[in-house]
């Protein structure tokens, strides 16, 4: 079974979709997306620093973009009708959306649009960050963060949750760390998947209000909970109300297991998905697409493991 998953921001580097641009309809297609959204993916895909890419207004619409070009590369179709599995991580959800069909491409790359650009705002308001806590008790993790008022906005499985708060929270969770683990502060402008996130949130409801939603050609998991979700309309709402929510990629991990899948395909640009899922997952393989030299491989990747071909 396969499941293939996009990932969330953080995972660009400077100059990561140069090899794809060498393709010219790859490159028509971002040009196609950069004039709907109203950025120069292209220059931020290949010349950009990676200073300028961590701004969530260009990070979030570039990845989506790039998922999604990928996909349609790797598959000559979208959606991914005959994908066993589809998930993303964080932003990455906007991606696995558009590629099960619940929104068209071009609304998806809209909705992303004004989902960095509420969360960047929204950011702006209040100084706020995240930091990830490697290793520790899950429990005592939890507790150390719920102490100084903070939220555990992502859980990433077993040796890494990312608490998110005021400045004055994490830095007082750095002061205080739980038993046996580090606390690594990110380079991130605000508090992600928290409460500080409602503009943003605000925001794309409006947005999402007017786009049609169709339900999912394939099983879609959702950040919440972990679980499938068949409705469409369902799907769009959870979008929505992740923007201030925890992000529960265990729980995606633990359906993922339960459904049987043996590969993993992580879209570019790939690796953060796939080492997680290293250290959660054992004896499922593991494929990061990162390159367009790389098509031919993924395809008897995915005829390897996709139990619907």
């Amino acid at each position: 079974m396969l499941a293939i998953v996009a990932p969330g921001q953080g995972a660009q580097t400077p100059g990561f979709l140069a090899p794809w641009l060498e393709d010219a309809h790859f490159a028509s297609r971002l040009q196609e997306l950069s004039d709907v959204v109203g950025l120069d993916l292209v220059h931020y895909g290949t010349e950009a620093d990676a200073e300028t890419i961590k701004d969530t207004a260009i990070a979030q619409p570039l990845l989506v973009a790039a998922g999604l070009l990928a996909g349609e590369a790797l598959t000559r179709s979208v959606p991914f009708a005959g994908v066993d599995v589809l998930a993303g991580h964080s932003v990455g959800e906007v991606t696995a959306a558009a590629a099960a069909g619940v929104l068209a491409g071009s609304d998806a790359i809209v909705f992303v649009r004004e989902r960095a650009n509420g969360m960047a705002e929204a950011s702006a308001l209040r100084p706020t960050t995240m930091a990830a806590v490697v290793r520790g008790e899950p429990d005592a993790v939890l507790a150390a963060i719920e102490a100084v008022g903070a939220t555990a906005a992502n859980n990433n499985g077993a040796g890494q949750i990312v608490a998110a708060g005021t400045v004055e929270q994490i830095e007082a969770l750095k002061a205080n760390p739980p038993e046996r683990a580090r606390v690594i502060g990110l380079s991130v402008a605000g508090a992600f998947h928290t409460e500080h996130m409602e503009p943003g949130r605000v925001r794309v409801e409006a947005t999402a209000s007017g786009m049609t939603a169709h339900d999912p050609s394939t099983t879609l998991l959702s950040n919440a909970d972990g679980q499938a979700v068949d409705s469409g309309a369902d799907y769009v709402a959870r979008l929505v109300s992740q923007v201030t929510s925890p992000v529960r990629w265990d729980l995606c991990m633990a359906t993922m297991a339960e459904l049987g899948v043996t590969g993993i395909l992580e879209l570019p640009p790939a690796g953060t998905l796939t080492g997680i899922a290293k250290r959660n997952m054992p004896g499922v393989e593991l494929f990061n697409l990162n390159t367009p030299d790389q098509i031919d491989e993924a395809r008897e990747f995915i005829a390897r493991h996709n139990g619907k071909a």
